[in-house]
């Protein structure tokens, strides 16, 4: 089976690109959107939960810039270059999950005052919940589309290569071609001297 570029990072460096990819962001979103029901519920601007919901928010965030920046640095760009995207469903698998991102780097920004300044503590939650939905949407049709084969529109992955140029690389012996070839071996047998047929009728025993 292929697999997308979504998948395939994912899969190498076990665990730790699992875990820095999909673990930890998605620990994160998780608790945000916890916390975020909680405090929807409680109206408890205070507390623990509060405060987990800010740090939550603005880490998560901050930690999704290093991971764009990367997957854009390090495959987005090269493969783009290079033309090796598998099919549609690999553009959108890793676009989806880079979008994912974006409404959590947007909450950062509204943790740290530089965007929904003139909004209020309920407001902010609003904006909080409706990135957060965002983020779930786009993170599963990544996940959907990541999971998928791109051979089903039509990829052919390494090991399809392989196959066709093995096949192609094989010296294939044409039935005339042989026959030739034995014809030739039988006049060399015939040419040898008698001396050097390996069974010579003088001195062989009865």
């Amino acid at each position: 089976m292929n697999m997308t570029h979504y998948m395939e990072l994912l899969a190498v460096n076990q665990p730790w690109n699992l875990i820095i990819f999909m673990a930890i962001p998605v620990v994160l979103a998780e608790t945000l959107a916890i916390t975020e029901l909680y405090l929807l519920f409680t109206r408890k601007f205070d507390g623990a939960v509060y405060y987990l919901n800010r740090f939550a928010g603005l880490a998560v965030g901050v930690y999704f810039v290093g991971i764009i920046i990367y997957i854009m640095t390090n495959a987005v760009i090269p493969i783009t270059k290079a033309g090796e995207w598998r099919t549609v469903i690999d553009v959108i698998a890793v676009g989806t999950y880079l979008i994912a991102g974006l409404p959590l780097i947007w909450i950062a920004l509204q943790e740290m005052g530089l965007v929904n300044k003139a909004l209020d503590q309920m407001g902010k939650l609003k904006i909080h919940a409706i990135c957060v939905a965002l983020f779930l949407v786009f993170g599963h049709i990544a996940m959907i589309a990541g999971m998928l084969d791109p051979s089903i529109l039509g990829y052919k992955g390494a090991s399809a290569h392989q196959m066709i140029s093995g096949a192609d690389d094989h010296e294939f012996c044409h039935p005339e071609e042989h026959e030739k070839m034995m014809k030739q071996h039988q006049q060399m047998m015939g040419n040898m001297p008698t001396n050097q047929m390996p069974m010579n009728k003088s001195t062989h025993n009865h």
